[in-house]
């Protein structure tokens, strides 16, 4: 694939200006489009691709028989085509009809609302389709913005982004970010389940003439952790485990936490590296794990950083890794007991209205929310003001925060969230929280595994440590 081309103006490979297009920019096949204002229909807010502003050589109007009105927007050279929005009531999504030009891969596009990313995607495909991300925008006036970010252009074929309509479409037309039945914390009044056989309580008994040891290990193995699942259960036996977990916990009147961590391309190659080997194995896994859940009642986290972690990824593979959630989100929510957060990092990494964009187009209105601080050490007050930033952006969507081992904070430096020295347990799986959005602080990283060599030594990500699960505990403010 060729760099950007990096010139000020780029002529297209052959684009056919019809009539009609032409008369829609003062009938001439200019590369400038005026700005528009659109007002209130009754369905949605509309405004057609060739009415958007667009900076000179950026891309001009086409005329385009599939398209809304016969014409539509071509954007090239890494454009930015804007418009101006006047709705009379309050928006609940944004529908944004594209198509792409296809060169060595698709076209990534960015849309944003008042300045705010709302999705950012690929498009791939080369007839009209409509790209829908659920929001919350109050009456009035907004600024849509849609850019075209990964221009290349070779002696064969040249990539660009084309614009049919885009559409602000009212609340009572669409479902809203947080289904209506969810309302309600579903973690209110749970008991959530403790391993009896953890790995705290069987170094409690290797370890019982050491009394501070002891006691340390007894605040992690008297505390509800979750358990982890990933490419390294089979999917053959998977069903059964998650089943066989699910009822143990259900025997005793709780409720379980699980995760799940079986992305392809997991952690970037970094110390948790793996995953399963593509979409098929990966939408198989997770259809065992469901059935696994079968009807009884669970919190899943659904694979910690595979967010905040897409930037490592190639376009193909960013949008499979999306769909791949989208699909895992669908699945997972149709077992009547699961109560499904998707992980969106932590206060410190995404910023929020990127996180929220990444959310949305991952599918997070499919679950209940989100996770936060996943096998990290941020501050819970941070973690929850992040939290609330982001349900706002998300119209209500609610959230856990992982309290396992932030109780003295975090530390700074590159490797800070890789075992580092000194830290505490945080405060102990509750729903009570400060934020009405918050349903509850979970202690999702397993305490007392190591996340992994950090460069100096240290036991593999996923490897019991008792040494540093002692010292969490033992620096626990309780």
């Amino acid at each position: 694939m060729l760099p950007e081309n990096r010139s000020p103006v780029r002529r297209v490979a052959a684009p056919v200006v019809a009539a009609a297009a032409l008369a829609l920019v003062g009938g001439t096949a200019a590369a400038a489009v005026a700005p528009a204002t659109a007002s209130a229909a009754a369905s949605s807010t509309v405004v057609q691709g060739e009415r958007f502003g667009l900076t000179a050589g950026a891309g001009q109007a086409v005329g385009d028989g599939s398209a809304a009105g016969g014409s539509s927007l071509l954007i090239w050279s890494n454009g930015t085509a804007t418009a101006t929005f006047t709705t009379s009531v309050k928006s609940a999504a944004l529908a944004a009809v594209v198509k792409g030009d296809q060169c060595g891969g698709a076209p990534a596009m960015t849309v944003r609302v008042d300045g705010a990313v709302v999705t950012t995607r690929t498009v791939p495909q080369t007839t009209w389709t409509t790209a829908r991300v659920a929001g919350s925008w109050a009456a009035g006036t907004h600024t849509v913005s849609v850019s075209f970010a990964n221009d290349t252009r070779t002696a064969t074929c040249d990539r660009n982004l084309r614009l049919d309509q885009v559409a602000l479409e009212p609340a009572t037309t669409t479902t809203s970010t947080v289904p209506a039945a969810t309302t309600a914390n579903p973690l209110a009044g749970a008991k959530l389940w403790v391993d009896p056989a953890s790995q705290a309580r069987q170094e409690m008994a290797l370890r019982a003439g050491d009394t501070a040891a002891v006691a340390a290990l007894r605040k992690i193995a008297d505390s509800p952790n979750a358990e982890w699942f990933g490419d390294w259960t089979p999917t053959t036996g998977l069903q059964d485990l998650v089943a066989r977990r699910t009822g143990q916990a259900a025997a005793a009147g709780a409720v379980p936490v699980l995760v799940t961590y079986a992305i392809p391309g997991r952690d970037c190659g970094s110390y948790s590296a793996g995953g399963l080997s593509g979409p098929a194995a990966y939408g198989a896994w997770v259809r065992a794990f469901a059935a696994g859940l079968g009807s009884r009642k669970a919190v899943v986290v659904v694979e910690p950083d595979a967010l905040a972690l897409i930037d490592c990824l190639g376009a193909t593979a960013r949008s499979e890794r999306m769909a791949m959630l989208r699909d895992a989100l669908t699945v997972l929510r149709s077992a009547p007991g699961a109560v499904v957060y998707l992980d969106a990092g932590n206060s410190g990494w995404i910023p929020a209205d990127v996180m929220a964009a990444r959310l949305r187009e991952a599918g997070v209105a499919s679950a209940r929310g989100f996770s936060l601080n996943v096998s990290n050490f941020k501050w819970t007050a941070n973690e929850v003001a992040f939290g609330d930033r982001l349900s706002a952006l998300l119209g209500g969507a609610h959230y856990v925060v992982d309290t396992s081992r932030n109780g003295l904070g975090p530390v700074d430096g590159e490797l800070g969230w890789c075992n580092p020295a000194g830290r505490a347990l945080g405060v102990r799986p509750t729903t009570s929280t400060a934020s009405p959005a918050a349903d509850a602080y979970l202690w999702i990283k397993t305490v007392g595994q190591s996340d992994g060599e950090c460069g100096r030594g240290e036991p593999r990500a996923g490897t019991w440590w008792p040494e540093y699960a002692i010292g969490l505990g033992s620096r626990a403010a309780y």
